[in-house]
């Protein structure tokens, strides 16, 4: 028969914590073209700009405010 000592009683109970934690993470997945998204905070990343009507990708991050709107190329007229 195991002997519950105060350690094992602990360690069993943290894994129980663990556990059920590692369940109730949040996670992200991409939205649909119908839907637009937008930025949250502290966001940085590049970002495709035109150049003499084609599309650059930039060489740097950059910061993009929270709030802004992210779209599917669908919703912009070319």
């Amino acid at each position: 028969m195991v002997r519950l000592t105060p350690t094992l009683i602990l360690i069993l109970l943290l894994a129980v914590v663990f556990g059920f934690a590692s369940g109730c993470s949040s996670r992200t997945v991409f939205v649909p073209e119908e839907s637009p998204m937008r930025v949250g905070p502290a966001a940085n990343f590049r970002v495709y700009h035109r150049v003499n009507g084609e599309w650059v990708l930039s060489g740097n991050k950059i910061e993009i405010p929270e709030g802004w709107y992210l779209v599917p190329p669908s919703f912009v007229k070319e």
